[in-house]
């Protein structure tokens, strides 16, 4: 084999790093995507709080007036 040129090596190296990146981003992706929780899909009620925060429901208005 003859000898290569510095331009060939240096470009060889530029993308196996720029492949090993890549790999290293799809395996961050996957282990990311294993590790979000499930989001609850049928827990949709809103708390006394979240209708106080939002002043749809005033605080004190579930006590029955006298």
């Amino acid at each position: 084999m003859g000898r290569q040129s510095k331009q060939g090596v240096l470009k060889r190296q530029r993308e196996r790093k720029k492949a090993e990146k890549a790999a290293l981003k799809r395996e961050k992706r996957v282990i990311d995507v294993e590790d979000e929780p499930e989001e609850v899909g049928g827990d949709r009620t809103a708390t006394q709080a979240d209708l106080e925060a939002l002043g749809i429901f005033p605080a004190g208005a579930d006590e029955p007036e006298s």
